[in-house]
């Protein structure tokens, strides 16, 4: 069985990282190339960098900060934000990064996540979904979580596999930055539906919520923000928790 990964996220907004509460009141949670130095050491598997208003703002993303961060890393980075079209991934990718995390331009056009793959490979296309639960069903949302983009979770996510998506980076709106643990029965639904790899996202508060993202949710890897950049939990003692819990993870 593959190791389960513990992937930290660095939400960027004008050049700093970022983190809010259900998508709104950000706060500043430090310098991005200094926090991906120090995840990379403390033995993180991945690393996600997301420029968080660059499709609302209608711009690429901070191509050099990402060099930099990349410059400063050695583990797997993927890069999301402002990605309309395969140049914009070319860049990204001569820039450091190892995966690109499309959202909004691939609920605009889905055809983009085919072409990325067919030009790049499967394993590069990260498609992330922002969904809301709303009256038991679970809604997408484009632009950082402004807009509703008709389309519901699970058939997006199995679209989205179809089109050739390497992995389905799943945030609930609803939890995001609450802390009381992630969206695990609609994990469990993804990861059960989906042949390829499912990354939660949203609500990590405390180890428990990682360890019931794996056994409950059946999450593949489990992406947290606040609680890395504000030091609430370190990634080599969760990673000792969730080895002492039975879940497979990689330890220094």
């Amino acid at each position: 069985m593959l190791a389960k990964r513990i992937i930290p996220c660095l939400d960027i907004k004008d050049g700093v990282t970022v983190k809010g509460v259900n998508f709104t009141e950000l706060r500043h949670a430090g310098d991005p190339v200094e926090l991906g130095a120090e995840y990379s050491r403390q033995g993180a598997d991945e690393l996600v960098f997301l420029d968080i208003t660059a499709s609302h703002e209608g711009r690429k993303t901070f191509v050099d900060l990402v060099r930099r961060v990349a410059e400063n890393i050695s583990i797997p980075f993927t890069v999301g934000g402002g990605i309309h079209e395969l140049k914009d991934v070319e860049t990204l990718l001569n820039a450091g990064a190892d995966k690109i995390s499309v959202n909004s331009a691939a609920l605009r056009h889905p055809d983009l996540i085919s072409e990325i793959a067919l030009h790049f490979g499967n394993q590069v296309v990260v498609t992330a979904v922002d969904a809301h639960l709303e009256n038991g069903k679970w809604t997408c949302y484009l632009n950082g979580g402004r807009i509703p983009a008709g389309k519901e979770l699970f058939s997006w996510a199995k679209e989205a596999q179809e089109r050739g998506a390497g992995e389905i980076l799943f945030t609930s709106m609803n939890h995001d930055g609450v802390k009381d643990g992630y969206a695990n029965e609609a994990l469990r639904m993804l990861s059960e539906t989906l042949s390829i790899p499912v990354i939660a996202s949203g609500g990590a508060g405390a180890p428990e919520h990682f360890r019931d993202a794996f056994l409950l949710g059946k999450a593949d890897a489990a992406l947290a923000a606040s609680v890395f950049h504000f030091g609430e939990i370190s990634i080599p003692r969760l990673k000792t928790y969730l080895a002492g819990e039975g879940v497979n993870v990689r330890t220094i």
